[in-house]
């Protein structure tokens, strides 16, 4: 048997060096191309373009050099066919869903969503005639009795935001292949793989269709870019571009730009935030004035063998309860002085948010407790900081609850 010259590349090295490992002579970082239109050598560049040639750079909402390049990049690094960058998480979404759905169809999701994203199912997909379903993650047996002909898509997110619960991503994908035998259907399955990152969670091994990240959180790391990706087969990415030429959520270059420069860090980032909220976890686990500590990679987190199961790290995701209710989580928020009190999650700093303020305002309380939200919840998204640090400071901060 021929041995396979293929050689295989540390994500590190994709993210760095994406497909091209011996290019031509040239800059060694991705040029911007910042530019809504292209120059055309002569006419016959225009006939080209007009006859369907996917080479001939025309507007920079078709495509862009610098966007398609760290759009490879991003397929490589999460083994898939191809990707296609968004403006912002919630671009890539969208467009996705109303790729995939059209009025009439129907979605089936797992309740516990990025708000963004819930609202989104909520308040909007009716107007297009799109209805949705929520399955409790707990009884994903219940996707037998859900799945209908007219399901399209089944959507989730693990770990969600803000609680860290997980879904069984094996058990997910073995029950709607089950259903999609049933009614001779085709269902796109698809995660938001944000909070986890590529690092430490790999859906395409499980089955998963589509990956959805918003490259504003890890991936980008700095708090300077906003956009969103999907990855997934050729022939899928082919169609939501095509559509995403028409809602115009494309990627600005500049941005684009960042992203590729922040990729080249992305690894290095995460393990150390991975790390750092192990750390801070298991120390606030301990302190008197916290109720509770949610973290996927303690033993005393209810799902904890799940996680070791789908992951290979924690995150960089840590959740708090703290005694006297969103009062003592206000109090603990502005105390503290190497955390910044700011929305958002995934970057070098490390950055608070109170839930019921936050990605979850404006939600019934029965909203609230489908989503496991409380008010005393404090979001943790762990920078790179010193963990000592981190740790002294939440304890200075927990001080002032009185």
């Amino acid at each position: 048997m021929k041995k396979s010259n293929k050689v295989k590349l540390s994500l590190s090295t994709r993210a760095i060096h994406g497909k091209h490992l011996h290019a031509f002579k040239g800059p060694v970082a991705t040029p911007i191309y910042q530019t809504s239109t292209y120059r055309f050598e002569d006419s016959r560049d225009a006939i080209r373009y007009a006859q369907g040639d996917p080479n001939v750079l025309v507007y920079t909402r078709y495509h862009n050099p610098t966007v398609n390049e760290v759009e490879d990049r991003i397929a490589l690094m999460e083994d898939g066919e191809a990707a296609a960058l968004f403006s912002s998480g919630m671009a890539a979404i969208s467009t996705a869903v109303l790729c995939l759905c059209k009025s009439g169809d129907e979605i089936v999701s797992t309740p516990a969503l990025y708000g963004g994203t819930y609202r989104f199912f909520r308040d909007s997909l009716h107007d297009y005639g799109i209805n949705v379903k929520y399955v409790d993650p707990n009884s994903l047996e219940d996707l037998l009795y859900l799945i209908t002909p007219k399901t399209k898509v089944v959507y989730f997110e693990t770990p969600t935001n803000p609680t860290l619960s997980l879904v069984d991503i094996e058990k997910l994908v073995r029950l709607t292949r089950k259903a999609e035998k049933e009614f001779r259907t085709r269902i796109t399955i698809m995660i938001d793989n944000t909070f986890a990152t590529i690092l430490n969670q790999k859906p395409f091994n499980f089955g998963v269709d589509v990956i959805m990240e918003s490259t504003t959180k890890y991936l980008g790391g700095h708090a300077d870019l906003m956009g969103g990706v999907l990855i997934g087969t050729k022939q899928f990415i082919k169609k939501v571009k095509n559509l995403a030429k028409h809602l115009g959520g494309c990627a600005d270059p500049f941005a684009a730009f960042l992203l590729d420069r922040s990729l080249k860090t992305f690894e290095l980032r995460v393990q150390q935030q991975n790390e750092n909220a192990m750390d801070l976890a298991k120390a606030l686990a301990k302190h008197p004035k916290v109720s509770r500590v949610l973290y996927p990679g303690l033993p005393s987190y209810p799902q904890h063998r799940l996680a070791k199961k789908q992951m290979s790290g924690f995150g960089g995701m840590v959740t708090i309860e703290v005694k006297g209710g969103v009062k003592a989580a206000v109090k603990v928020c502005d105390s503290l002085k190497v955390a910044v009190n700011a929305m958002s999650l995934g970057g070098v700093e490390t950055l608070v948010s109170i839930p019921v303020y936050s990605s979850h305002v404006n939600m019934s309380d029965k909203e609230l407790h489908k989503h496991g939200v409380t008010p005393g919840m404090i979001r943790i998204s762990v920078g790179v900081e010193g963990a000592e640090d981190l740790i002294e400071d939440f304890r200075q901060a927990l001080r002032k609850i009185t």
